[in-house]
């Protein structure tokens, strides 16, 4: 599975399901009936885009809008991005201040923190879990070994980010006046 065939089920978990967790079984099925080396292939794209996101700057724009974030909120954000679909993700990977042009973070800022429910909570920690299930039922560790077979090192947690210089997200902040 290219980038393409990997963004085509993404959209597609969209269209198909409405909820998380709807997305998650079309996914699951889905990948299933696709089989162990497109398994794999999903996987490694996840791991790629994931990695073009992991940053301070794009954690600074997580912690904003969800007024802090931690080491699994933010990997979780990762996924939620990503579930957005490819014009949106490339958009906020290549500036992550334009989260503040998306509707569902405006939809977010226009209601209290505490009002938010858990669809739209800017959170998709299952998505992390959909291959692991569709490849053999388990904890994912049979998908772990054979990815890393292929030479690709798949991480469960965000890198450390370099703090060392402040990370400015201006929209994002006018949009989350209340934020650290």
């Amino acid at each position: 599975m290219d980038i393409d065939g990997f963004w085509r089920l993404i959209e597609r978990s969209a269209a198909e399901g409405g909820t998380k967790d709807e997305r998650e079984e079309w996914l699951t099925a889905t990948l299933r009936e696709l089989g162990p080396s497109e398994i794999e292939d999903f996987t490694i794209r996840l791991q790629e885009l994931r990695d073009r996101i992991d940053h301070a700057h794009m954690w600074t724009a997580a912690d904003v809008i969800k007024d802090g974030c931690s080491t699994d909120g933010f990997w979780y954000f990762q996924c939620w991005l990503i579930g957005r679909g490819r014009e949106a993700f490339e958009t906020v990977a290549a500036d992550p201040d334009a989260l503040a042009g998306l509707p569902a973070v405006r939809r977010l800022a226009a209601k209290p923190r505490g009002r938010w429910n858990d669809e739209e909570w800017p959170e998709w920690e299952c998505l992390a879990y959909v291959a692991g299930h569709a490849y053999t039922d388990d904890d994912g560790s049979a998908l772990w070994e054979a990815v890393e077979a292929r030479g690709v090192r798949l991480r469960s947690d965000p890198l450390k980010p370099d703090w060392s210089r402040e990370y400015h997200v201006p929209r994002l902040r006018e949009l989350f006046p209340g934020s650290r």
